[in-house]
């Protein structure tokens, strides 16, 4: 299940933070009577009685006129890309029946809920005094209903093996899965199949132990080649990086994307696109590895990386834009960023998609359907 991502808008000293800390029932956010305390968005992932998993978004005053005051908009407005649900406070009845008649001021409320609503995310304006039970509320009921989503898609039914293919590099934390490894695997034991894991080392004797040939193998995108020889063709083979593909975006538009790296030449510049933020290490896949590809078919290209909420506003300067598997993001970032670019006229694909295509075997990978997600065991 992804987290609900609430965000909250305002002016500044409106009680932003006071909210988000009393809804969490801990300080999250730094309270003073000083305008312009919240400078970037904060976020805190809690779970909350009625509503599951959250993740809680306080950010800058809208009204911010200090020094920085554009960049902090800049910042407010782009917390809308992961935004579930938009709670927008005003500072008196009055200011909520005025509503409509300061729309034409950028930098004031109303922008934020109409860009809000444009965009499809439910708004709920939200008064001082009002209490924190009767907020909690009303976004039960205006909370986006979510179909189940399964990551292995129709790939897998009950009974079927499932062979699991998982390097344990420096890039891997030491006496942990990584995040898609542990989704994907409690996945397929909640769809009551057998789990078969192995390494690329000791692939070959995983492959000898098994009876019967297994319904799946899904593998790390950057061993796709060593995997796709080491077993049989007729064996049907993903990674992880696919499977979030399909959950989050459009295996459609990141296989187009993956193609236009055919026309890259070394005069071309390409963005690397992480969902997360973290410190690289000499085998990180994104700043290492799919560069070093790149620059060995395309040439002396340049490779651009943006981490985080670092995503760029303008992406006309890329020919290509090629994005994380978001396992730390939810579908409405990865939309968002899907829709900027093709708005930009930029092809964009994500790790796994355009891995499978540098080693010559995009044909060969299956794929759940984006546009089919809801199965059932």
């Amino acid at each position: 299940m992804e987290r609900l991502h609430i965000a909250f808008f305002g002016p500044t000293n409106s009680g932003k933070s006071t909210l988000v800390n009393a809804i969490a029932g801990q300080q999250v956010s730094l309270v003073s009577a000083v305008p312009g305390t919240t400078t970037d968005p904060v976020r805190k992932p809690i779970e909350i009685p009625g509503l599951g998993p959250c993740v809680l978004i306080d950010t800058a005053g809208l009204d911010d006129t200090g020094i920085l005051g554009a960049e902090r908009h800049r910042l407010t407005h782009a917390v809308l890309d992961e935004t579930d649900i938009a709670v927008v406070l005003l500072t008196s009845q009055k200011e909520g029946r005025q509503r409509q008649k300061t729309v034409d001021n950028a930098s004031d409320i109303p922008d934020i809920g109409t860009l809000a609503s444009q965009a499809g995310i439910p708004v709920i304006e939200y008064t001082r005094g009002e209490s924190i039970e009767s907020l909690i509320r009303r976004i039960q009921e205006v909370r986006p209903l979510e179909e189940e989503h399964y990551l292995t898609g129709g790939l897998v039914a009950e009974g079927d093996t499932v062979l699991l293919v998982m390097p344990q590099d420096s890039e891997a934390p030491k006496g942990r899965l990584i995040l898609p490894q542990v989704q994907v695997i409690r996945e397929l034991l909640d769809r009551r199949c057998n789990a078969l894991c192995c390494t690329p080392q000791s692939l070959a004797s995983a492959i000898a132990g098994l009876q019967a040939r297994p319904a799946l193998v899904i593998t790390d995108s950057q061993v796709f080649g060593f995997v796709n020889a080491a077993i049989p063709g007729d064996w049907p083979l993903t990674s992880f990086s696919v499977l979030l593909a399909a959950a989050k975006g459009d295996t459609r538009v990141f296989v187009e994307g993956a193609r236009a790296i055919s026309r890259l030449t070394a005069g071309s510049r390409v963005l690397i696109a992480e969902a997360c933020t973290h410190v690289p290490d000499t085998e990180d896949i994104g700043r290492v590895k799919i560069p070093a590809l790149l620059r060995q078919r395309c040439g002396a290209l340049t490779v651009d990386v943006s981490a985080g909420n670092d995503f760029p506003d303008d992406l006309t300067p890329y020919d290509l834009v090629i994005h994380c598997g978001a396992c730390v993001a939810g579908r409405r970032v990865v939309r968002a960023r899907t829709r900027k670019a093709l708005l930009s006229g930029v092809p964009i694909t994500n790790y796994g998609i355009a891995l499978a295509f540098l080693q010559g075997i995009l044909d060969r990978i299956v794929m759940p359907d984006s546009r089919n997600q809801k199965q059932s065991s």
